[in-house]
């Protein structure tokens, strides 16, 4: 992985910091994005120590602002000239409802709708790699649709009323993207890392994260997809497909609806403040 720049959104905890890691002990330059300067900054400096690549770079940005983006985006490009892979693995489990500074769900926001712009304005600069892949953090979603009535979920908000469609959204945005770069030089899947221990446990009630700690395996188990769809040569020119384990999965009828997944595209497009993306 030298000379390949790796771009990782959550990576100064969990599964991003775990594969960032990976990536930085491949010899990677590795850029993570994240809102904590402070936390930010620690991540880097362990990243470094552990891995031995002084490469390891940040961007600040709090993912729920579009403006925010946008300018991590610019920041991106004034430093690096093209962008190998993209990781699109941050998120949140918000217990309560709230709203961004442009007016969209938090959950909605940082989970799907800022991977969906970074994406696009990171375009150019994974075309310029001439074999740019972007990976998509999702994971299972047997049960999970997309309430298209309500996807702000201001009708009984509950987080995973929240979250699931989030990342079931990733899927239908890997599949619909897929088409379009279909003949370029830049592929888009997306993963289940698996059930994870990381810090966004840290959000859920009480009982849940008791459960889910049970049943939780460790943050470096949960790389090894990222890293695989990031690294390996057997997934070149693989394109718009679902990974478990380091293998193609079958995704849901929710997940192969092409009407829903233009119908996901048209709405997120429309979400989108004219001037952040000219």
């Amino acid at each position: 992985m030298k000379k390949k720049i790796c771009l990782i959104t959550g990576g100064n905890s969990g599964i991003g910091k775990a594969t960032a890691l990976e990536l930085a002990k491949l010899g990677a330059t590795v850029v993570i994005l994240c809102r904590s300067k402070e936390k930010g900054q620690d991540a880097v400096r362990e990243i470094v120590e552990q891995s031995g690549n002084q490469d390891i770079h940040l961007l600040l940005a709090d993912l729920s602002s579009q403006r925010m983006v946008r300018q991590a985006a610019d920041e991106f490009k004034e430093k690096f000239n093209k962008l190998d892979v993209l990781i699109n693995n941050a998120a949140v489990f918000l217990p309560n409802r709230t709203e961004t500074e442009d007016g969209i769900e938090t959950t909605f926001a940082t989970n799907y709708l800022s991977h969906f712009l970074l994406t696009h304005l990171l375009l150019d600069s994974l075309e310029a790699s001439g074999e740019g892949r972007i990976i998509n953090v999702a994971s299972k979603h047997n049960g999970i649709k997309m309430n298209f009535e309500d996807l702000m979920v201001k009708n009984k908000y509950v987080f995973y009323k929240a979250v699931g469609p989030t990342k079931l959204g990733l899927i239908l945005f890997t599949k619909e993207l897929a088409k379009k770069l279909d003949g370029k030089s830049v592929t888009v899947n997306s993963l289940h890392p698996g059930i994870i221990k990381s810090n966004l446990m840290h959000q859920l009630p009480w009982i849940l994260r008791k459960v889910f700690l049970a049943m939780s395996a460790k943050t470096e188990k949960g790389a090894k997809t990222p890293v695989y769809l990031a690294t390996s040569e057997d997934v070149k020119g693989v394109n718009g497909q679902f990974f478990v384990n380091c293998k193609p999965a079958k995704t849901t009828v929710e997940a192969n609806d092409p009407i829903a997944a233009k119908r996901l595209w048209d709405v997120s497009m429309s979400l989108l403040r004219p001037d952040i993306l000219k």
